[in-house]
Formats: C-alpha cells, structure tokens, sequence
C-alpha cells in the first residue's frame, strides 16, 4: 500500500515492510488471473504493462495538472488529512497506501487499466459510473472520509493523472501486471491467530504492535500507516475482503517483495489478511450495496447473500464450496 519514503516522503515502506491496505480504488483493480485461480506469474514481455516515462508528461498546463494530480494521489493527507490544506476530509492515508508508487507498480493496484475501463456498470452499486466516482469512493471507503467536489481542481487533476498514466492501454485491453491479481483459494479457512504472528513477525516494526502506524514528524500524514484503529480504511474498502487483501500482501509485503520473488506463503498471506481484518476500524453502512446479490463478490464480509453460506465464511473462507456453488448455479441457468 505505499511509496517509498525516499522517494514520496511517505508510506510505501510502511505497508511494504509489513502490511497494508485500502482500498479500494480497490474494486476498480482488474485481476489478470480469475478469483481462487493460480497466479500467474510469466508472459511475454510485450504484454508486460509499464509506466510511461515521465519526459511524456507535456509542457505547460497541461503537464502542471498531470504532475498535481501524481502529488495528490502520492500525499493525499497533506492536502485532504485531518490537517489538511485544502479540506480535512480524510483519516490521513494517502491514495498510494494501496495503489502503490502512484499507481505505477506492477501487481501494486497500479492505474494501468484503470481509465480505459470506465465509464463501466457497477455491480456494488448497479449504475453505470465515470471514474470521478471511484476517486469518491476511495475518499468514502478507504480514507474512511468525504467526498472531494469531483468538479474541483484536484480531482480534475488527479483525472489528468491517471489518464495519462493508463494512456498507453485501451478499453478491454489484457495487459500483464495491470491492477491486481488473485490468490488460489484455501481448502481451509484462513486463521486470524496465525496471521497475528506473521504480523508480529513481519508487520508490527513499522505498523505498531497495535496497527496505528508511525505518524510523520509534523503529525499530518503516516510515514508508515494504521492496519487498524480510527485512522485505517473502513470495513467498506476493497482491503476488507480477503483476496484483495491477501493478493496485494502477497505481491509486495514485506518491503522488497514483488510478485516475481514474494516473501510470504500464500496461506501466510490469507492469513494475515485474517488477522488484520479481524481488527476494529470504521464501520460504513453498506446496506444499499450489491443491489443484485448474485453479482455480489463471495467475501464480501456482510450479508445479505445469495446463497445460504454464512457471514462467516464469506468473510474467512473456506472459499471453495461458495465458488462451487455459484458455479453450479450458473451452469444450471445455462
């Protein structure tokens, strides 16, 4: 979930060094291997998807508004915080928390597909959505806060950013190391009490012992960020459910990881997905969310469902019976 402190002056490392968020412009991650797939980890080195070089940036306003939009989404809490400069309608993360190194890293929630995906239906809300309403949700769900005016400056640059971040994709277009990706599923459950000690043993250094993260010297923004507590995403975020968690830990925590030399285990990954989301923080009401519950995600961690799977095992797994099922479902309608 973050930047490097080197080179943003702020939160790569913390999540990187242990373990993250965010969500969630979590939901707007497209996963290149299906859900409870195997990862993969090879392809052509065309289809490698990469960040375009910083000298394509144009000159002038155009280019001012593209690099206010990068800074927005890198320092997000020194413009929108609790101290913010501009408004003080965030719990203090940064977008970068969870859309790693702005955006720019491969299987870190990057922005490679984002803007050519939109404007895209919804299934959380079943409407038909432009991206200013994914920067919305974001605001809403994993920076626990408000809604920016999405006809302000910073999201028109923020909008400016990430067009020209993806400028290089099209619309459908299967493009490797793009968003996110997905874990295989578990036979089994995952475990919070095993996922406190890869916390422990991974996380806890930077994050804290008690997932409230290291605060910047002026108190504004984290340098490493909460896991939990007031200040961490709320249980609307992406980084509630279990896969998008697990996968974005297991491709970039601890700091070093890439999905091309991972540090954890898979089940250590569940896991301390587990552990993490077993935490208190911000409760959102999510009442009016999944409008069609047969296109609801099968950890979404809150009823109702579709099926007759408990709340429980949506949240923790085992996943694989849920899948089977809704396949099955599927297949009988065919």
């Amino acid at each position: 979930m973050h930047q490097q402190p080197k080179d943003t002056g702020y939160i790569i490392r913390g999540l990187i060094t242990c373990i993250p968020i965010i969500a969630v412009l979590i939901s707007a991650c497209n996963s290149h291997t299906p859900a409870g797939g195997a990862q993969k980890t090879s392809t052509s080195t065309d289809s490698i998807w990469h960040a375009p070089d910083d000298n394509t940036i144009p000159a002038g306003k155009a280019g001012e508004t593209i690099r206010y939009g990068r800074e927005l989404i890198m320092h997000t809490a020194r413009y929108f915080g609790p101290q913010g400069s501009i408004a003080k309608i965030s719990n203090g993360m940064n977008c970068q928390n969870c859309h790693l190194t702005g955006g720019t890293k491969l299987f870190g929630n990057n922005f490679g597909v984002f803007m050519s995906s939109y404007p895209k239906i919804s299934n959380r809300t079943g409407r038909v959505e432009p991206p200013s309403k994914r920067i919305t949700d974001c605001f809403e769900r994993s920076l626990a806060g408000q809604a920016p005016d999405t006809a302000g400056p910073e999201v028109r640059a923020m909008l400016a950013y990430l067009t020209w971040v993806g400028k290089n994709t099209s619309k459908g277009q299967k493009t490797f190391g793009a968003g996110a990706t997905k874990l295989a599923f578990m036979n089994n459950a995952a475990d919070p009490a095993k996922g406190r000690q890869v916390f422990v043993a991974k996380c806890k250094t930077c994050h804290g012992a008690n997932g409230e993260g290291l605060p910047t010297a002026d108190n504004k923004a984290y340098t490493y960020p909460p896991l939990w507590g007031k200040h961490s995403y709320n249980d609307g975020a992406g980084m509630y459910r279990l896969s998008n968690f697990a996968a974005f830990v297991k491709n970039n925590m601890p700091f070093g990881t890439t999905y091309k030399n991972p540090q954890l285990t898979d089940e250590e990954a569940w896991n301390v997905a587990a552990f993490v989301n077993s935490q208190p923080r911000p409760h959102r009401d999510q009442q009016t969310d999944w409008p069609d519950l047969k296109k609801k995600p099968i950890d979404a961690p809150f009823g109702p469902y579709a099926d007759g799977f408990s709340e429980k095992q949506h949240k923790f797994g085992p996943f694989k019976p849920i899948k089977a099922a809704e396949t099955a479902l599927i297949n009988q309608k065919l």
